[in-house]
């Protein structure tokens, strides 16, 4: 993948993303978490907590505070810096992320939605090369792509007895994807051919969860969290088509190729565990497995002149991923502002979900640092402003390096909304 002998990247901001990686299966994973998870590097299929909606396991909402209406909206702003062969480029774009609700409608039975993004595609490259032995003659391939998969879910936790949860959140999926493969030569008697690649999902998502809390002394306990996504067909169409064009006649031909039903979602299995000391420090790790090797991926091929866009089944490997992480809070009643503050930090390694020309894709190193910070007046004292910083690396064996500084700025309300108020 030769991305620099002429490289153009711009800001996608409807995309969340620069990266050329994403013009591989469904795009770049977007950040499936909420502000003060990513204080934490995106930690929490254990983490249990009444003032976050936490909805990565929907087992969580059984803990919402039975007074209070939670909204959390978050957007993020980046840097990133691409390395190849000795050349760099930087690009930086910002982002909307997500907005999300929770509240406890009855006892022992949390509710949350919002809308969230799920995949993102969004670069603009171009390479150039010599053809063959004839020096004075090059072509060039603009590689571009933009577009992304994005969910609006609704979901349930409920508490059947003491220290037991189950949660499930169902969700709309929907978006499409744009990529273009665009050929020219500098000689324009050479017949180019270039390649349109497009799909639009309109689908559903199913993700359940269970935690399972056990306490060791008064005010310090152990939660066991795990979650099940269920992997299916999106009743997607992909679509190739391959334009050949005559440079000397001007004349184009066009071939449409597509695959039915040809994207699908993989099961997603993850576990974790947190530790909560005295309400003031909680740590905690998860591991996430997507299994993605049994699913496939449309790929245009051309064999013996033949041309041909069909499932490959070795085009994606499973994706694993394990996070660290915690947060701590000396005293969250203190008259010393410092003392109320959370202060958080995580890392992750997770592996590549998509194969490049045969080889694995880019590995993924992360590490993130973060506050939440009360916001206190007259009539609230449990609203948080959540800001953290984060540092990705992807990189494969001879391929593009990119390294992502990233901050990220979530702002939690947590409102009485239920609460009856006495007149005198």
């Amino acid at each position: 993948m030769a991305l620099f002998c002429a490289l153009s990247l711009s800001a996608f901001p409807q995309s969340g993303t620069n990266s050329p990686y994403s013009q591989y299966g469904l795009g770049a994973q977007a950040e499936q978490t909420s502000g003060f998870n990513r204080g934490m590097n995106g930690l929490g299929t254990a983490f249990r907590d009444g003032k976050n909606v936490n909805f990565l396991n929907p087992a969580s909402y059984s803990a919402m505070d039975s007074l209070t209406f939670i909204f959390d909206v978050g957007v993020s702003g980046q840097l990133t810096n691409f390395e190849e062969n000795g050349k760099r480029v930087n690009a930086k774009n910002a982002d909307f992320e997500y907005a999300v609700a929770g509240f406890r409608a009855f006892k022992h039975l949390g509710v949350s939605f919002g809308i969230l993004p799920f995949t993102n595609v969004g670069y603009s490259y171009s390479s150039t090369n010599n053809v063959g032995d004839h020096y004075n003659t090059t072509y060039t391939n603009a590689y571009n792509g933009s577009g992304g998969f994005h969910q609006a879910y609704l979901g349930f936790g409920w508490e059947p007895f003491k220290g037991f949860s189950l949660g499930v959140n169902g969700a709309y999926v929907w978006g499409d994807y744009s990529r273009s493969i665009v050929n020219s030569y500098s000689d324009n008697t050479v017949n180019t051919l270039s390649k349109y690649y497009t799909a639009n999902v309109n689908s559903y998502k199913v993700d359940a969860g269970v935690q399972i809390n056990i306490p060791f002394s008064k005010k310090s306990s152990m939660t066991l969290g795990a979650t099940y996504g269920l992997g299916h067909k999106l009743g997607a169409d992909p679509e190739c088509k391959v334009i050949s064009h005559n440079s000397q006649t001007g004349v184009a031909d066009t071939l449409t190729l597509s695959v039915e039903d040809g994207l699908e979602l993989p099961n997603v299995i993850s576990g974790g565990v947190m530790l909560n000391f005295n309400n003031q420090l909680k740590i905690g790790a998860d591991y996430q497995l997507q299994q993605w090797s049994k699913t496939a991926f449309p790929e245009y091929r051309q064999t013996n002149s033949l041309p041909s866009f069909a499932l490959n089944d070795e085009y994606f490997d499973d994706r694993h991923k394990v996070t660290i992480g915690g947060e701590y809070r000396k005293n969250a009643t203190s008259r010393y502002f410092f003392q109320r503050l959370f202060y958080r930090a995580g890392a992750s390694y997770a592996t590549p979900y998509y194969k490049i020309n045969g080889q694995d894709g880019p590995k993924e190193i992360s590490v993130s640092a973060g506050l939440g910070i009360p916001i206190i007046n007259v009539w609230n004292n449990r609203s948080y402003l959540n800001i953290s910083a984060q540092w990705v690396r992807m990189q494969a064996s001879g391929l593009l390096k990119e390294n992502t500084f990233r901050i990220n700025i979530g702002l939690t309300f947590n409102e009485r909304w239920f609460m009856k108020w006495k007149v005198d």
